[in-house]
């Protein structure tokens, strides 16, 4: 659809939004979509493809204490999916073995490229459906609100067969509510609420996001054998 039209169709039309978006991704894969986000930087940060979420200031409280927290737990090895650009976590001190996976090929290559190491490797997965590596703590940041629940569902039932002992994921806490959007969209979503229901988190780290209306904003920690079956 021309650019022109679907600006005067989302002014004079505002209830039509909604299927514009749905229509965007008509016949799209998970991986195609975020592949195209990625090569036309859609998400426009001027320091991380990955997004603002991935940007200095938004990850300045997450550096602060995810090592400690790795450490607390005595995890040794951790999977980071979707790794995204590694622009920020290569900033924090992690004397452990990292593999970073995400679903857009070209990302991998070149992650691994500048930084993969013998202690850091980067691995094309798709966390809907790839066997997830063996580690002690799956790092999930800024994914789910990306994920339909079509989506959403199989990615949770996927974290939970791989039987690695803890989740750390994104939620926020003062959500009554939660809305489905394509894969593809973004949205903030409580895991701890319908649909999803999870019991309440061992720990919930404040990202002390900048932007006043996600304040909210928490990575939650789970044992992955606590997620419901959903």
């Amino acid at each position: 659809m021309d650019g022109r039209l679907k600006t005067f169709l989302k002014s004079r039309f505002p209830a039509l939004v909604p299927l514009l978006r749905r229509l965007k991704f008509i016949g799209t894969s998970p991986q195609e979509r975020f592949a195209k986000i990625y090569r036309r930087n859609t998400w426009g940060d001027e320091d991380s493809s990955s997004g603002s979420g991935s940007n200095l200031a938004q990850t300045e409280a997450v550096r602060a204490v995810l090592s400690s927290l790795v450490r607390e737990l005595n995890c040794r090895t951790i999977l980071d999916i979707p790794c995204g650009d590694f622009f920020w976590m290569k900033l924090v001190d992690l004397d452990i073995d990292y593999i970073g996976g995400d679903i857009i090929d070209e990302m991998i290559r070149d992650n691994q490229h500048q930084y993969g190491n013998s202690r850091r490797r980067f691995l094309r997965l798709d966390l809907l459906q790839d066997e997830l590596p063996k580690v002690d703590l799956i790092f999930c940041r800024d994914c789910l609100v990306h994920f339909s629940y079509e989506h959403i569902f199989p990615a949770l039932a996927n974290i939970k067969r791989s039987q690695n002992a803890y989740l750390l994921t994104t939620t926020f806490v003062h959500r009554d509510r939660n809305e489905d959007i394509p894969t593809g969209g973004w949205r903030p979503i409580n895991l701890q609420v319908a649909p999803f229901n999870f019991p309440a988190a061992l720990r919930l780290i404040d990202e002390r996001c900048p932007e006043a209306e996600y304040r909210d904003k928490h990575l939650g920690l789970w044992r992955t054998a606590d997620i419901p079956v959903l």
